[in-house]
């Protein structure tokens, strides 16, 4: 099991560990129960919380057992690690909901072949049920506020001039803590994992496991937070946030997200998101060296990434869909074959009359969203950064119908990847192409 601590190291997913050298002698022991909590404060996981699904997935195949902790009592309270201002409470019906869609997903993923079987637990299980008058006896008394407001997360809240923090955020610390010593006692769980965030939050379980049990021994690990290299924030781009649900980021989107990845981050995010092993790494980092303009690396993320998520299929039909929309080869597809490949890409609906008016590349581009004026859809044209149907512009020019392919699309692309489909509704007539999901 000291292989497991190894291949955590080299993937970068080490940041602070409570006692590394106890935690290596207990993993040459034998395997070992963990957890990580996600809490369900929206509808659907993010790519931001996939680090750490991948870091239980690595502990099953490394023969351990993951536990994955479904927060639908903390859900109700707020973490304000790392929040800059208060959670706003969310009604129950909605973190049911929540709940339930992050069930499934967490399922799916920790589906791991010939890997110990994980174990999906909620904590509004005991937390809905404690008594508040028995938690304040048995576990509050064996907190110390001077200690508690030591810890980052309550610290820099309370730093930060015209924030303040209230008492229910203030208890989310106990909260969690407790969390640690009901999985202990329910599943042996001796080890929780998380973000660096959540460091405060763990080495308090580990404490009140010591103090509640008879001395007995947990360890705490924190892996560091998904970062770009640039500074920008991991997992967000201009429409928002990155889902794992495909309703809400289809799995074109999600290819295209990890196709964007710079060559500064390519190979962090490779160790960190896919089950690649250290030779395949460095083969993939010798590419990105040699030949960045290939973007091999990128390639086999997308891929990986996307398979993990979405499935074999999807992940085909995305890395489909790019090569073809990337291309000035989109007039020789079929109807059938353009409608599936435009589905998964982000459109919008343009009124075929706005055609016939005259409507220019430079209002097409505007409209799409692919620019964020006229006068940078001018610039971008110029640069020829501009591109419909997988052909260059040159220069602004009204449309017309032979831009419209299968009489309903036009696919306007500005730059290497920022891709979208202006969609003119099915054409009249027996020869209209097969209609796609709206937008």
């Amino acid at each position: 099991m000291s292989s497991f601590l190894h291949e955590l190291t080299w993937r970068g997913l080490v940041h602070q560990v409570t006692d590394r050298d106890g935690l290596a002698e207990r993993l040459e022991a034998g395997p070992i129960v963990a957890y990580i909590g996600f809490d369900p404060t929206a509808g659907s996981l993010h790519v931001g919380h996939l680090q750490q699904l991948c870091l239980l997935r690595l502990l099953a195949r490394h023969g351990s057992r993951p536990i994955a902790l479904v927060g639908g009592g903390t859900g109700m309270i707020g973490d304000p690690s790392g929040k800059s201002e208060e959670r706003n409470l969310l009604p129950p019906e909605a973190l049911q909901t929540n709940r339930d869609a992050i069930s499934a997903q967490i399922s799916r993923l920790l589906m791991v072949a010939d890997a110990a079987p994980a174990v999906l637990a909620d904590n509004f299980d005991w937390l809905g049920q404690v008594a508040l008058i028995d938690f304040l006896r048995e576990v509050g008394k064996l907190f110390s506020v001077n200690e508690m407001i030591r810890k980052d997360s309550v610290r820099t809240r309370l730093e930060r001039q015209g924030e303040s923090l209230s008492f229910t955020e203030f208890s989310y610390m106990l909260l969690q803590a407790w969390d640690f010593v009901q999985l202990y006692d329910r599943y042996g769980c001796e080890l929780q994992l998380g973000g660096s965030d959540q460091w405060g939050n763990i080495t308090e379980g580990v404490s009140l496991i010591r103090r509640m049990r008879d001395g007995a021994v947990a360890y705490g690990v924190t892996s560091p937070l998904v970062t770009k290299s640039d500074g920008t924030k991991f997992g967000k781009t201009e429409s928002g946030a990155v889902w794992l649900d495909p309703a809400r980021t289809s799995p074109y989107e999600f290819h295209q997200f990890w196709m964007r990845t710079p060559d500064g981050d390519v190979v962090r995010y490779l160790k960190r998101f896919t089950d690649l092993d250290e030779d395949e790494v460095a083969a993939l980092e010798s590419q990105v060296a040699e030949a960045p303009e290939r973007r091999a690396a990128q390639r086999v993320l997308a891929d990986a990434v996307t398979r993990l998520v979405h499935g074999e299929e999807e992940a085909r039909n995305a890395a489909v869909a790019a090569r073809a929309l990337f291309t000035s080869s989109l007039g020789d597809l079929d109807a059938s074959s353009l409608a599936a490949l435009v589905g998964d890409v982000p459109s919008t609906l343009v009124d075929r009359a706005e055609l016939e008016r005259g409507l220019s590349v430079v209002d097409l581009a505007v409209a799409c969203g692919v620019v964020s004026s006229r006068g940078d859809a001018r610039r971008q044209i110029a640069q020829g950064a501009i591109y419909l149907n997988g052909e260059r512009i040159r220069e602004d020019r009204p449309l017309n119908g032979a831009d419209v392919l299968h009489g309903r699309w036009i696919v306007v692309r500005r730059g290497r990847s920022n891709q979208h489909v202006a969609d003119l509704g099915a054409a009249p007539g027996p020869d209209a192409a097969t209609p796609v999901r709206e937008p």
